[in-house]
Formats: structure tokens, C-alpha cells, sequence
């Protein structure tokens, strides 16, 4: 069996005629957006919450990144963030709100406290759940209804996916992460390339990778159609989840690990779908386009568009960007940098990214936001001193939570101004009305900050 099919059966309380699976879910996690309809529904059925202690809530995607211990200003972000509040407490569910030393992104508080584990299944109103399967974890999005049947049964309706391997081997290039990784898959087998399967990451390439950076690749299986993504745990996973503040202790943990250990996928599973790639083909990445899938290497140009069908809807991307066919995106001038989301908020991310601005000063033109997945996060990189570096370099240090990775909150990008991204999305407006997103990684969101333009961030590694 493959991974996935081992975690599959093993959550499987009944199978229903037509092919789908009532599955049950180990955590549930919850935060300002969607829980609301779901916690009503509840409320006019006269339904508690079945496992009170299978679900973890937080306030992140609404809470603004300054003077987090004033109200919130915004009054729709303040109303869904005392939603929660006043919904938690009445279902006496475990809150991690503003002002609570475990508040952040959902999808990071999650892995850094140990709650997620592999061989487990998660689900949450987000559809970048898939970041929790980077520990051999069956994590995916749901609905609002959805959210409701959890909350009232620990189960979710699901239709099984089929399953796909993306195998990543050799060494990767100077300059080259793991966001890099992902933006190459998802460029090479289009935003719809995963629609309908779930897929597996493997290689050397793959094995290679800190806990973070497999969380950045897991978290945008999204972004290519998939239903979700999930690597094998290994050792890397066990010495990660060691010591946290949720994961098993002592013998319990050993236990776990003997469990973990037999998850990999066996050597004569088969996948319904498999690609390969080679490492050192993939060069620091950026999109030019409104979807996540049209993005090139550093080095490349803006192409012509492969399928003549879309034409059409391939122009009106460009428009919106302001970009032309078979142009470099190399000097364009950028205002905005963001560094943070789900998908790099991490304190690796953060490190490496004031490893590399230590002594320098962003350009003028740029105003640069760095914000932490978490206050664990904030906290760490205080301690180490990130938040100097930082300081130093003009750039923004500011408190936990989605910020810029979309429209929600205060932090949003002007109309016809370009932003290089680390989040997970560039859709039109996805950063604020008329918003030009960039995606990148952390290394690429740092060169562009220190000079005010799209730049190979190779030129500047020592």
C-alpha cells in the first residue's frame, strides 16, 4: 500500500454505496472565517461538539500585525474574531486568541506544538490544510457544512482521491529551496495538473529537506488542483516532533515512532499518476501570471501561451499584471515585499532571510513586511535577534498572523502596485483590489528588497 492508502484505511468507520468514505478525523482545527455558519448550525440544532478535545481553534486570518493588545479596528475582522471567542467559550473549546503565547497562523501553530503527528488525519476550513502532511499526515480543506459534520461527529464525508507520486531527485542549486521546488511542480503540470488526487512528494531532493521546508512544498499541493499532499515520515520528522509541547512523551513517544516507522509507502505500492524531475533543473522561481502555475526560472521569459484555447484568458493575466509575452521580469521595479503566510512564516525562513540582509539596507522604494506564522515564532526570532537585523535593515518586523497573504485585514497592497510574495496565491486581488502579486521564495522576496527590482538572488550569494 501506499502511505496514503495505509492512513485512508486505517480512518475508515463505514464505506457508503456510490464510493464514499465516512472518515474519521483525529484534529480538527478552526479559526475566524468559517467556523461561524458552522457553530450556528450547531446552535439551531441544539448539537454540542462531539470531541471537544479533537479540535484547536485560532485567530489568524482577520488580526491585524500592529498593537495586537488594542481592539481591532476593522469592524468585520473584529466582529468574526469575537465570533470565535464567544463560540469557543460556549462549546468550551481550546482557544488560541489574540494575546495567547500560542496565537498564530493555524497551519504553523499546529507542527511547532506537536499536534500534528504522522498517520493522522486533519481537516480545517482552509484549503492550505495540506501544509500538516509534510509529516505523513492526511490533512486537506473542507466547507463550512463540512466544518458543522466534523464538529458534530468527529467525521467528514469523502469521496477516496486517487493517489500521485512527484519524485524530486539530485542536488539542488545554489539560491534553490524548497519554495522554488514547489513553483517548478506546479509550473510544469499547470494549477490543474493534481485535480482529483492526492499526492506524495519522494526523492533525495525531497529527503533533503528540513520539517519547514517540507511544509512550504505540502502547503501549495493546493495550488496545482490536488486534494492534498503528504511526504514519509523519517527521521527528520521523529527528531522534529521530539520534545514539543503536544506530541507523545517518553516511552509513548518511542511507541509512536515504531508506529510511524511502518507509514512509507511499501516498495510494490503503485500510484495512480507518477512524474519525475530533476533537482538541478529547478532555478529560483516566480510567477508572472494570476494563478500559481504560470510561473517561470528566474531566467526564463514571460512565454506565449501553450494551449491556444486559453489565449484568451492567458492575455487578460498578463493585462491585469501588466507584463508582455516574451518579456524578462529581471529589473522590473517592485514597491512591496511580503515575507510571511503559511507558507514561509517559519523561524528557518526568517533566518535565512536575515542571514542574507545582515549589514544591508532595502532599497527606498520598497516597503518590506516581515511578518511570523506564529508568536512562538516572534518570540524565537527576538531571542536570536532577527528582529534587529530586521529593524536594521528597514524592513518591518510586525506580529502573527495571515497579514498579506490576502485581503482580509489591514494588510493589503495598493492597486497597480507589484508585490513579491512568499505567500500561496496571486489571483487578481488576492492581496488587495488590483493588487500584482509575485510569488517567490524567501531568498528571492530578500533580493528584491534590497534592490527595488526583480533580482537573480544567485547575483547577490557569496
Amino acid at each position: 500500500m501506499t502511505l496514503f492508502d495505509k492512513i485512508w484505511n486505517a480512518h475508515v468507520v463505514k464505506q457508503i454505496d456510490g464510493g464514499t468514505d465516512v472518515l474519521y478525523i483525529d484534529r480538527h482545527f478552526i479559526h475566524e472565517v468559517t467556523s461561524p455558519q458552522a457553530f450556528n448550525g450547531l446552535t439551531k440544532r441544539g448539537i454540542s461538539v462531539f470531541r471537544k478535545n479533537k479540535t484547536v481553534a485560532t485567530a489568524d486570518h482577520n488580526v491585524p500585525t500592529e498593537n495586537q493588545h488594542l481592539p481591532i479596528a476593522d469592524p468585520l475582522g473584529r466582529i468574526q474574531v469575537d465570533t470565535l471567542t464567544q463560540n469557543c467559550a460556549d462549546f468550551d473549546l481550546d482557544l488560541y486568541g489574540l494575546g495567547h503565547k500560542y496565537q498564530g497562523i493555524v497551519h504553523v501553530i499546529g507542527p511547532e506544538l506537536g499536534i500534528t503527528q504522522p498517520g493522522r488525519t486533519f481537516v480545517c476550513g482552509d484549503s492550505h490544510t495540506s501544509t500538516h502532511g509534510a509529516f505523513g499526515a492526511i490533512a486537506f480543506g473542507i466547507g463550512t457544512s463540512q466544518v458543522e459534520q466534523v464538529l458534530a461527529t468527529q467525521c467528514v464525508l469523502q469521496r477516496r482521491p486517487k493517489t500521485m507520486r512527484i519524485t524530486v531527485d539530485g542536488e539542488l542549486g545554489k539560491g534553490v529551496g524548497a519554495k522554488d521546488i514547489i513553483l517548478y511542480i506546479i509550473a510544469k503540470l499547470t494549477a490543474a495538473g493534481g485535480t482529483g488526487y492526492f499526492v506524495e512528494y519522494a526523492g533525495s531532493a525531497i529527503r533533503g529537506l528540513s520539517m519547514e521546508g517540507r511544509m512550504t512544498v505540502c502547503n501549495m499541493s493546493i495550488e496545482m488542483g490536488a486534494r492534498g499532499g503528504l511526504i514519509a515520515p523519517d527521521q527528520t520528522t521523529f527528531d522534529y516532533i521530539k520534545g514539543r509541547k503536544f506530541a507523545p512523551q517518553g516511552a509513548d513517544f518511542d511507541k509512536a515512532v515504531e508506529y510511524w516507522k511502518t507509514l512509507p509507502t511499501d516498495a510494490d505500492a503503485t500510484f495512480d499518476k507518477e512524474y519525475t524531475f530533476d533537482a538541478a533543473d529547478i532555478e529560483p522561481m516566480l510567477t508572472y501570471g494570476t494563478n500559481p502555475g504560470m510561473g517561470i526560472k528566474i531566467s526564463e521569459k514571460v512565454p506565449l501561451p501553450s494551449d491556444l484555447n486559453n489565449a484568451a484568458s492567458f492575455d487578460k493575466s498578463l493585462a491585469y499584471m501588466g507584463f508582455e509575452k516574451g518579456e524578462s521580469l529581471l529589473g522590473k521595479k517592485v514597491n512591496y515585499v511580503f515575507i510571511g503566510s503559511c507558507t514561509n512564516s517559519r523561524i528557518e525562513d526568517l533566518r535565512a532571510v536575515a542571514e542574507f540582509v545582515k549589514g544591508k539596507k532595502k532599497a527606498e522604494n520598497v516597503n518590506v513586511m516581515v511578518v511570523p506564522g506564529s508568536q512562538q515564532v516572534r518570540l524565537q526570532a527576538q531571542e536570536e535577534g532577527l528582529d534587529k537585523i530586521f529593524t536594521a535593515a528597514g524592513f518591518d518586523f510586525r506580529e502573527p498572523g495571515c497579514s498579506a497573504c490576502l485581503g482580509m485585514n489591514a494588510d493589503k497592497v495598493p492597486k497597480g502596485e507589484y508585490c513579491v510574495s512568499t505567500s500561496n496565491r496571486n489571483f487578481e486581488g488576492r492581496q488587495g483590489p488590483g493588487a500584482r502579486t509575485i510569488l517567490a521564495g524567501p531568498l528571492m522576496a530578500a533580493a528584491t528588497a534590497l534592490t527595488g527590482e526583480i533580482t537573480d538572488v544567485r547575483t547577490l550569494l557569496s
